[in-house]
């Protein structure tokens, strides 16, 4: 849905960045997929200068880089009605997406279903837990890229009725 303005390449880039986010976030989820499938990596062969950037602010700030760079984000992005809606809107987008998957971290935590022990083999329901929520990330990360490269809205279910309603006009 382009009806908000038309896009040019330069939105259509900065719009993008934000996506690496939600893949970062969903890493944790995913060890175990690449480790059976190295091949995947290949996909996340572009976010390793984000997770380079990412490592460094983590390490400065004492493991508090995603919350910073949301806050960030949300504040300097979002909500600047200077920045065209194209970037606001997939800035909203990227950042619930990794909300949604901070969430279910945090909510297995407090269920126990974490593995305590680092290198651990995880029980199989757990496994498919981890690895569903890694390609659902994933999955739906890529899909919005690809909508933002063709310079359309990605039409995400419940998310993007979100975002339009914190990215205003």
């Amino acid at each position: 849905m382009t009806w908000r303005g038309t896009t040019t390449s330069l939105d259509r880039f900065y719009a993008a960045l934000p996506y690496a986010l939600p893949m970062i976030e969903a890493l944790g989820f995913g060890m175990l997929l690449l480790t059976l499938f190295p091949f995947l990596g290949l996909i996340l062969l572009p976010l390793q200068p984000f997770l380079f950037v990412y490592g460094q602010l983590n390490y400065f700030l004492g493991g508090y880089a995603g919350l910073v760079i949301f806050f960030a984000l949300y504040l300097l992005v979002v909500r600047n009605d200077k920045v065209s809606h194209f970037i606001r809107f997939n800035t909203m987008q990227a950042l619930l997406f990794g909300i949604a998957a901070s969430l279910v971290r945090i909510v297995l935590d407090l269920l126990g279903l974490t593995s305590g022990i680092v290198g651990a083999p995880l029980p199989l329901p757990l496994a498919v837990i981890y690895s569903a929520i890694f390609l659902g990330v994933i999955g739906v990360s890529i899909f919005s890229l690809v909508q933002v490269i063709r310079g359309r809205y990605a039409e995400v279910p419940y998310i993007s009725e979100a975002a339009y309603a914190q990215a205003r006009f």
